[in-house]
């Protein structure tokens, strides 16, 4: 699972980055991939799970999910954690930016003011005096710009 138009929702290092979540027998447990994948990576993974040729010279080039899987299957039966937040619980009316939030267009994708919401997002959760970040574009990840 990814999430789509991760540039969107800036998170608090750089607006391209989103988490992954690889759910299969063959996902290495206990532990965490922080190889550099790209959307492209997905696709790619995808294509050669599936036996396809590639469908552009973007998911050609990428890095292909190898860290996150395994070759065996894992099927160690897992028990499930109850829930330890209310699944219901629901902001109170006078949370901040509900108003605004109230009054901005859901009905449709992408018709929500973007820096708005971002912003009403952060605050709710960071606190009303928190300052947003800035969202940071990189063209490469900065692991890359050390190495020139």
């Amino acid at each position: 699972m990814l999430e789509d138009d991760a540039q969107n929702g800036p998170d608090h290092v750089d607006a391209h980055r989103s988490v992954a979540l690889a759910i299969s027998p063959y996902s290495r447990l206990q532990r965490v991939d922080s190889t550099f994948y790209s959307t492209c990576s997905v696709l790619r993974t995808i294509e050669l799970l599936l036996g396809l040729a590639p469908l552009t010279q973007y998911d050609a080039a990428a890095y292909a999910m190898f860290n996150s899987f395994g070759r065996r299957a894992d099927l160690t039966p897992y028990q499930v954690l109850p829930a330890r937040v209310d699944l219901n619980a629901k902001n109170p009316a006078n949370a901040y930016g509900a108003a605004a939030s109230m009054a901005m267009n859901f009905d449709e994708v992408d018709m929500a003011p973007e820096q708005e919401l971002n912003e009403i997002l952060w605050k709710s959760i960071k606190g009303a005096d928190s300052p947003m970040p800035a969202p940071v574009r990189r063209l490469l990840p900065a692991p890359l710009y050390a190495q020139r």
